[in-house]
């Protein structure tokens, strides 16, 4: 985990020494003082000063060679090009850099990478920008006042950063965003974008091109990362994506522990998947098992997470992987996070579609005998869905869930996030493709041992996602497969079983056991919770759900996990 905490303005200056021995207990160091500027840092979290008012936190490296950045960097680069630019363009990592226009250090500027990979929230009312709100709470400078209007919020638009949060007067500075502080006034403004890379002229004209792409991205990044490492827990899942990350990690220099989870019921059982592929680096697997019985939702959240993130699944699966990295001593853990995301794992018709707005009638039969071959449909069927696709209106970015919520009133989720607002020459595949990235912001946040840890997710850094939406959309379901260019790109490195594999797991059954199995226990928790203290649930509606026998449950019991989340969130911030 990166930690640091910035602190700027009349705050710092009126109770500078009180935060400041706070902050040192807290185990975070003062590595910049001036007379309204003071930077603190943890002893393992990376600083490199880029020039003399610049200060790059976390980790970078060059796309060139993969190397780290270094304090001289600022002689890299040539004198008609922004450190901004040069950082977005040339480099990635997880990190935020901290620049200062002029000698009073009264204004600067905050970018942080595309991946998200610090966190980092501010309060211009407070005075910091930090990743470590649970330091900045203690220390007095941040209270944990509950938000009500973002929680209501997010009951309607669940698992989604907007650059709100559940905190009063706290903000997050989204991915790929530069928070620019004068004085009192704050404005952000956006520095990378996905549609940048999702245009014609940026599309690559062949899947073999495509896959080359793809695969050399993917490889820097997970050999980046473990070498920075050294000591690394792979969360190999058994699926396609962790199954990747174990192909780029056969040959680094990191020690590398496997790990696998399984669950008692049907469904979410891929040890042996997993097993073939530890096999392949010549490593054990550590298979832990979920057990219904095991599984909370009245659990202390992540202490810096400040919206709901973490549902019961990930806080029962971070126990197990937390005592396993714990006992093998492990700095990081890697994840195949996000690889649905960025290899297009597209479930509708829109790869048919964007075929033939871009490449006529016969690309778009081709697609369609793809789609008809994944899905396991007629090649007829595959086309009205492609013409009914073509003929519709833009799928929107995300729909309201409005059950079991008292007041519907919600605005219009185009609004919710910059990439929801799409070019209007965009393709249907695209958009769905980057209104899902989108999403994939909040993977992080859920996760306890990232407070602890370092949480890689290679195949959500800013290198890997490009090169992903540089791939057409068709090429991913080439061969009736999805995530085709992926699998191409590492055909010489997965065993049989998984390059051709085609389902999936899945932890519905798990789920359902553990809804059956506390049924009772969650009917109290929401009814006599603060959420609806509030005013914000449908009581009525929750009580005819909880009343509905076992045997005729539809998947609808996840959205009681939902706001188990969110009412487990709301009772931890006091």
């Amino acid at each position: 985990m990166y930690r640091f905490a910035a602190l700027f303005g009349d705050s710092l200056t009126a109770n500078e020494n009180q935060i400041g021995e706070s902050l040192r207990a807290a185990g975070l160091t003062d590595v910049l003082t001036h007379a309204r500027f003071s930077l603190y840092v943890s002893a393992d979290t990376p600083v490199t000063r880029l020039h003399a008012r610049a200060l790059l936190v976390g980790h970078a490296f060059r796309r060139a060679d993969g190397t780290p950045l270094t304090g001289s960097t600022h002689s890299e680069i040539p004198a008609d090009i922004k450190l901004t630019r040069y950082l977005i363009e040339q480099c990635w990592g997880d990190y935020i850099v901290l620049e200062f226009p002029a000698d009073d250090w009264a204004q600067f500027d905050t970018i942080r990478d595309p991946s998200g990979g610090v966190a980092c929230v501010y309060s211009i009312a407070s005075g910091c920008v930090t990743s470590d709100v649970s330091a900045m709470v203690d220390a007095g400078v941040i209270r944990r006042a509950v938000d009500w209007s973002f929680i209501k919020e997010n009951l309607i638009y669940p698992h989604l950063k907007t650059g709100s949060t559940g905190l009063l007067d706290v903000s997050e500075l989204l991915p790929g965003h530069r928070l620019r502080i004068s004085g009192d006034a704050a404005t952000t403004d956006e520095l990378w974008t996905p549609w940048t890379f999702a245009t014609r002229d940026q599309r690559y004209r062949s899947a073999p091109e495509a896959a080359a792409a793809v695969r050399s991205s993917v490889t820097a990044a997970v050999e980046s990362w473990a070498a920075a490492d050294g000591d690394v827990l792979l969360e190999l899942s058994g699926g396609l994506d962790s199954s990747i990350v174990a192909a780029c990690l056969r040959h680094s220099t990191a020690r590398v522990t496997c790990c696998n989870l399984v669950t008692a019921v049907p469904g979410a059982d891929e040890r042996d998947y997993a097993t073939a592929m530890s096999g392949v680096l010549g490593q054990y697997l550590h298979v832990r098992t979920l057990r219904v019985e095991d599984a909370a939702f009245d659990f202390p959240p992540p202490a810096n997470a400040v919206a709901p993130s973490t549902w019961f699944l990930q806080n029962a699966a971070n126990t197990l992987k937390e005592a396993i990295g714990q006992e093998q001593g492990i700095r990081s853990f890697f994840s195949g996070g996000g690889g649905d995301t960025a290899f297009g794992y597209i479930k509708t018709a829109a790869p048919a579609a964007d075929a033939y707005r871009e490449r006529g009638l016969l690309a778009a039969a081709c697609a369609a005998r793809d789609l008809a071959e994944l899905h396991q449909c007629t090649f007829w069927k595959a086309c009205r869905l492609t013409i009914k696709k073509l003929l519709s209106p833009p799928k929107p970015p995300r729909v309201p869930d409005l059950s079991f919520v008292r007041d519907t009133a919600h605005r219009s989720a185009i609004s919710l996030h910059p990439w929801f607002a799409s070019p209007p020459d965009s393709l249907p595949g695209d958009r769905e493709r980057i209104f899902d990235l989108a999403g994939a912001q909040i993977f992080r946040d859920g996760v306890a041992r990232a407070t602890t840890s370092h949480l890689r997710m290679p195949l959500l850094s800013q290198p890997v996602v490009e090169a992903c939406l540089k791939v057409p959309s068709w090429m991913w379901i080439e061969g009736g497969y999805n995530r085709s260019v992926a699998r191409s790109a590492f055909a010489d490195d997965l065993p049989a079983k998984i390059l051709h594999r085609r389902s999936k797991g899945t932890f519905m059954n798990y789920s359902g056991a553990v809804y059956r199995r506390n049924k009772p226990l969650l009917r109290d928790y929401l009814l006599q919770g603060s959420l609806e203290g509030h005013g914000l649930l449908d009581a009525t509606a929750l009580q005819r759900f909880f009343d509905r026998r076992h045997d005729d449950l539809d998947d609808g019991f996840m959205r009681i996990f939902d706001l188990c989340a969110i009412e487990n969130w709301v009772r931890h911030q006091t």
